[in-house]
C-alpha cells in the first residue's frame, strides 16, 4: 500500500471515528427531570417572616365555573393573557413567623381534590419548618381546598396547633342539619369540612371568632362574608408594612381583575361576594397593600393598580432573603 493511499485511508478512518464520537455525544443527552423546585417562597414583612407554600395546582374549567359573565367573555379574557380553560390553578397557603408565634393561613386540600394537590407538608418541610412547630392555623373558609390539609390520613397534620375560623362558617359547614338539606352534589363539601375540622373540635383545638378580631399581635381577622357564610381574610402588619391574605376573594386573575363583578359558582352568596371583592380590590389599590390569595399564580403575592374600571396585577419582584 503506497504512502498516499495509506494516508488517505488513515484520514478517512480518523474522520469516521471522530464523527462517531460526535454522534454518540449528540444522542447521549440527559433524560428530562420534569420536576420543579420545592414550592415555597419567602419574604420579610417588617419584622415578620412570610412564607408562601404551594399545595400544588389543579386544572379548572373556569369558562364553565365563572358567573355573571359568559363563557365567550371568559375565553376572550384568558386569551389576552395567553391562557385557556381548563386553567392550571394554584392552591397557595401562607406561613407567618411573628418571632413569637408560627401561624399558618389555610392548609390546602390534601387528598380532597385529587392527586395534583396535597403537597403542603412536603413544601413546609422543604422550607425549613416541621408541622409540629405550627402554633395556630387560621382558616379563611371551610371549602375543601382550604381545610383538607388539616388532616394527614386519620391523624392531625398539625398536632400542636389551635385552629381558628369565623363562627358563621363553623355553624354552616359543621352542621349535620345543613348537610342533610343540601343537594346530593353539594353534600361532599360538608363531609370534607367535617372530616377535616371536627377532629380538632373533638381535641379541644378549634376556636371560633366573630367579627373583626386580633388573633395574635400583628395578625387580625377581617370579616369578608359572601364567598361562604363566614369567609374571612387575615391582615398581617409589622413595622408599618401590611399584607392581606385574601383567601377566595380572587379565583381567576386574568378575568376578575379586569372585571371584579365576575363571580364563581362556588360562592354561597354571589351578590355579597362580588361586593366584598369590589371593596377589597379598591382598598388594596388605594393603599398599596401587599396581598396574597389562594388561587393567584404561585406565590400569589403582589399589589393592585387601578386601571379604568378594573385593576392591573403587579406581582412582587423576586428578592431573595440574605
Amino acid at each position: 500500500m503506497n504512502t498516499t493511499l495509506r494516508a488517505t485511508i488513515f484520514a478517512a478512518a480518523t474522520a469516521l471515528v471522530a464523527a462517531s464520537f460526535v454522534s454518540t455525544d449528540t444522542h447521549a443527552s440527559a433524560p428530562m427531570v420534569k420536576k420543579s423546585a420545592p414550592g415555597y417562597y419567602r419574604i420579610m414583612l417588617g419584622d415578620f417572616e412570610v412564607t408562601a407554600l404551594s399545595d400544588g395546582t389543579v386544572p379548572l374549567p373556569v369558562d364553565k365555573l365563572l358567573t355573571n359573565t359568559t363563557p365567550e367573555k371568559v375565553t376572550k379574557a384568558l386569551t389576552k393573557y395567553y391562557l385557556k380553560s381548563p386553567l392550571e390553578t394554584s392552591v397557595n397557603t401562607y406561613l407567618i413567623n411573628t418571632g413569637t408565634k408560627l401561624v399558618m393561613v389555610d392548609t390546602g386540600a390534601a387528598g380532597l381534590f385529587g392527586p395534583t394537590l396535597g403537597n403542603l407538608l412536603t413544601n413546609l418541610k422543604a422550607s425549613g419548618y416541621e408541622p409540629e412547630q405550627i402554633d395556630e392555623i387560621y382558616i379563611t373558609h371551610m371549602h375543601g381546598d382550604h381545610v383538607g390539609g388539616l388532616m394527614a390520613g386519620d391523624k392531625l397534620a398539625f398536632p400542636n396547633a389551635v385552629v381558628r375560623g369565623d363562627q358563621h362558617d363553623a355553624d354552616f359547614w359543621l352542621s349535620d342539619e345543613n348537610m342533610n338539606k343540601a343537594a346530593a352534589g353539594d353534600k361532599g363539601g360538608f363531609q370534607g369540612a367535617m372530616a377535616s375540622v371536627n377532629p380538632y373540635v373533638k381535641a379541644g383545638k378549634y376556636k371560633s371568632f366573630s367579627g373583626n378580631t386580633e388573633l395574635v399581635p400583628g395578625v387580625s381577622a377581617l370579616v369578608r362574608h359572601g364567598h361562604t357564610p363566614g369567609h374571612a381574610t387575615y391582615v398581617v402588619e409589622s413595622k408599618g408594612e401590611k399584607l392581606e391574605l385574601w383567601g377566595d376573594l380572587m379565583h381567576v386573575a386574568a378575568v376578575q381583575f379586569d372585571n371584579p363583578a365576575v363571580t364563581i359558582k362556588f360562592d354561597s352568596d354571589s351578590k355579597a361576594a362580588a361586593a366584598q371583592r369590589k371593596i377589597a380590590y379598591a382598598e388594596a389599590a388605594r393603599q398599596g397593600t401587599l396581598v396574597g390569595a389562594t388561587h393567584l399564580s404561585f406565590p400569589g403575592l403582589g399589589r393592585l393598580r387601578a386601571s379604568g374600571s378594573g385593576y392591573i396585577w403587579v406581582p412582587i419582584n423576586y428578592t431573595p432573603i440574605r
